[in-house]
């Protein structure tokens, strides 16, 4: 009885969503890629790469900057940040110089990491109004079995 009619634009913004974008292995990129679909990087990309989906960087891919997605799974090598709020992959042929931030980790045998990995479920800001929130105390307010055991050397004599 209603019908409902998209506009032309309506269904081309529908489908750049669900895009998939390729660098290939002989292909040299300089400046920063943004793009809001999926992105297999076969060749070499000499700045930031931002994906609202999927990076894959295939055994040939060199990336040299920030990259920054929901997901991510790594088989070349990587010189810069790996930003991923969701499931990161490292393969077994995976070189990391850099930094991780990734609440979802797979490290497969084989993979080379060289940096600082940081996971975290909670955004700073979560965790700086729980803490004003109880006065200062992460833990005020929790029952004793609630509170984490702190050993001292009093304690522990």
């Amino acid at each position: 009885m209603f019908t409902t009619h998209k506009s032309k634009a309506s269904e081309a913004m529908n489908h750049n969503n669900n895009s998939s974008n390729i660098i290939g292995k002989d292909t040299h990129l300089e400046g920063n890629l943004k793009t809001s679909g999926n992105l297999r990087v076969e060749g070499k990309v000499v700045g930031g790469i931002t994906s609202k989906a999927k990076v894959v960087l295939g055994t040939t891919a060199f990336v040299q900057g920030t990259i920054t997605a929901q997901h991510a799974e790594v088989a070349g090598s990587v010189e810069g940040t790996l930003e991923i709020t969701g499931l990161l992959i490292l393969k077994a042929t995976a070189v990391v110089e850099g930094d991780i931030v990734t609440p979802k980790l797979v490290f497969e045998e084989g993979a080379k990491f060289n940096g600082k990995c940081k996971m975290e479920v909670h955004t700073t800001q979560n965790v700086l109004a729980a803490a004003q929130e109880n006065h200062g105390s992460f833990f005020k307010g929790k029952t004793e079995s609630e509170k984490p055991l702190l050993k001292t050397k009093a304690a522990a004599q």
